[in-house]
């Protein structure tokens, strides 16, 4: 009996980033670099050299919703949420000035390209609904201003290739690079090592190690619990609404069970999120295939790519004058510009769980007022 490819895929999506961690506690080169640039430039050998075929979108899609639902719980359960207020402030100032930055990046856009490429104004809303809260933000407003499919299709194609250059960008020379600009994070209170750094006293084979098993069976019980319940009482609202609810109950939920001390406590949670991470990073790879960029337009691709660039570069600008950290930069960057569900990836590549909860909150924020932020702009644009 033959096993069906769609399983051999799974299996080897997880498998690699295992894989990975093993190695990497035996190679010292491997340990050197960060598992999640390892895995994410994998995952892009493999969409790019003709060997996934199309019919693995969907499945694509499925495995990474999976794998982000089960690890965000898994990420917070570690969060001590009496250093979490000031934190969230910060993230959500900088939330807003990332969507100040889309904003006028948009617009400088729509001046430079509006000429030749029909709907711009339109286009500029759905980019700023876009790298304000995420994907269904951008489906929205293509919605309510009546945008027709093939600018929209264009637009999503260009932001996954552009999406994967910036999250590259992210997990290997953002921080590295930004720091000599921003100021260091700021910690709350008496952080330990662990909390700021989880590979300092965590491995990723503890996870199995007879002493710890229990509590991994644990941990993972606990998220899948958290995910049933988030996905239950998503099914109360309209479609629309859904991804909002399930990231919003995800992330409450989440947080109440952190207040438990047991299951802040738990040892391996923090790193089943990280591997969870990784398989993610190893399907977003191979979903960035940069050979349909050859049919988008280049006068759209030129519009998301200075509207997605140019606001990257204004927000660290703003953060810089706001006096907003690092890590706070690179995580409601992450939030804004690729959705919340990647702030757990930016966290891992940085280091930093303490941000992790704030990043998320913002980002949700995120989601609620892009669909106002980028009607709002279009409408404007069409009147100038």
């Amino acid at each position: 009996m033959s096993i069906p490819l769609t399983t051999i895929s799974v299996l080897i999506y997880l498998a690699v980033p295992a894989g990975i961690l093993a190695l990497g506690t035996r190679i010292k080169l491997i340990r050197k670099v960060n598992p999640v640039i390892i895995c994410y430039l994998l995952g892009l050998l493999a969409g790019n050299v003709g060997i996934l075929p199309e019919s693995f979108a969907a499945l694509q899609d499925q495995l990474s919703s999976i794998v982000v639902a089960l690890s965000i719980p898994l990420l917070l359960f570690s969060v001590n949420i009496s250093r979490w207020s000031h934190t969230s402030i910060r993230a959500i100032v900088a939330l807003g000035l990332a969507a100040v930055s889309v904003a006028i990046a948009a617009t400088v856009s729509h001046l430079l390209f509006g000429q030749s490429i029909p709907d711009s104004p339109r286009i500029a809303g759905m980019m700023v609904g876009l790298y304000t809260g995420g994907t269904p933000n951008l489906a929205a407003i293509s919605t309510a201003l009546n945008v027709a499919s093939e600018p929209y299709l264009a637009v999503h194609t260009a932001d996954t290739i552009l999406g994967g250059v910036y999250l590259l960008f992210v997990i290997t020379i953002a921080k590295p690079m930004l720091s000599r600009i921003l100021k260091p994070f700021q910690k709350v209170g008496p952080v330990t090592l662990e909390e700021i750094d989880p590979t300092a006293t965590a491995h990723f084979g503890d996870i199995f190690r007879k002493p710890y098993r229990l509590q991994s069976l644990t941990a993972f019980g606990l998220s899948v619990l958290v995910v049933g319940i988030s996905l239950g009482i998503s099914m109360l609202v309209p479609p629309d609404w859904e991804t909002v609810v399930v990231l919003l109950s995800l992330t409450t939920l989440a947080i109440v069970a952190s207040l438990v001390p047991r299951v802040r406590e738990l040892k391996t949670s923090f790193r089943m999120a990280e591997y969870l991470v990784l398989v993610f990073c190893l399907v977003v790879g191979s979903m960035a295939n940069v050979g349909r960029l050859l049919d988008t337009p280049p006068q759209l691709l030129a519009f998301v790519a200075l509207t997605l660039f140019g606001s990257l570069f204004l927000h660290i600008v703003l953060c810089k004058i706001a006096g907003i950290d690092v890590d706070t930069m690179i995580v409601t960057s992450t939030a804004a510009i690729c959705s919340p569900p990647f702030v757990g990836m930016a966290a891992v590549a940085i280091r930093n769980r303490a941000i992790i909860s704030a990043g998320i909150t913002a980002g949700i924020i995120g989601y609620a007022v892009g669909n106002y932020l980028g009607v709002f702009l279009a409408l404007v644009l069409e009147r100038l």
